[in-house]
């Protein structure tokens, strides 16, 4: 089965993109399992229609589906990705994402606007984190000039812009500009919604595993800004010192 959906504004011809949108769309409709479609969409929190294919299952189709395929230029992502952002059903959106990520080394700066749609439309943490780590952070890291956009992103209204401003140095390890990813954290410690304190606590202790010592200065000297939430997630492999029983020994 073949499903189609409208074209999206400012997707470009690709005759790649019409290739793999062709055999994608065959392959995953195809293979469709409405009764887990319904399960997968309820757990997703009704973001968006599911085909009901599990991430095994639908990674293998993916490969058939690039079968003999050319490696993209950035036109043809572009094409790809939106092409895949109109059609309803998640595991296409998901392909998307993967795409772009094995060929994020092929995007240049020019990208970050289409990234921004993406992280802008339909958007559930299923798909800003995979983005954010991965394609906007490789643009970043591939042209430093793009950390002002960041600092731009991370005073956005839009709380999953604001998240992937948070999350978009989570695979840096010592490369990561820890005085960036600081301001950030307090510049967003008082936002209301549950995914951006979730990410504040989640990038430092991510950042955690590469230098402990800095990330818990941090924290126990601003921890009165954060939620409780960000408090735990951030220290969750370094230890609380304010947890532990008063008196008690640091703890080997």
């Amino acid at each position: 089965m073949t499903v189609t959906g409208a074209e999206p504004d400012g997707a470009p011809d690709s005759v790649l993109a019409d290739l793999v949108l062709e055999r994608l769309t065959t392959a995953y409709g195809g293979a469709a399992d409405p009764g887990r479609a319904a399960a997968m969409r309820a757990y997703m929190k009704d973001v968006a229609p599911f085909l009901g294919l599990p991430a095994p299952a639908r990674r293998a189709l993916s490969r058939t589906v690039l079968a003999g395929t050319p490696r993209p230029d950035e036109r043809d992502c572009t094409a790809v990705a939106l092409r895949c952002w109109a059609l309803p059903q998640r595991e296409y959106h998901y392909f998307a994402v993967d795409y772009l990520r094995r060929y994020a080394p092929r995007l240049s700066s020019a990208f970050l606007p289409v990234a921004r749609r993406l992280v802008t439309t339909v958007s559930w943490w299923d798909t800003v984190d995979p983005l954010a780590a991965h394609v906007v952070g490789a643009l970043v890291a591939a042209d430093p000039g793009l950390g002002a956009e960041m600092d731009a992103w991370i005073a956005d209204e839009d709380l999953w812009v604001v998240r992937t401003a948070l999350l978009h140095q989570l695979p840096r390890k010592e490369r990561t500009d820890a005085g960036r990813l600081f301001r950030y954290c307090l510049r967003q410690s008082g936002h209301p919604d549950f995914f951006v304190r979730k990410a504040i606590g989640w990038a430092l202790r991510e950042y955690a595993r590469t230098d402990p010592a800095a990330v818990l200065a941090f924290v126990t000297r601003e921890r009165d800004r954060f939620a409780p939430l960000t408090v735990r997630e951030a220290l969750k492999n370094v230890g609380d010192p304010a947890a532990r029983p008063s008196g008690s020994a640091t703890a080997r």
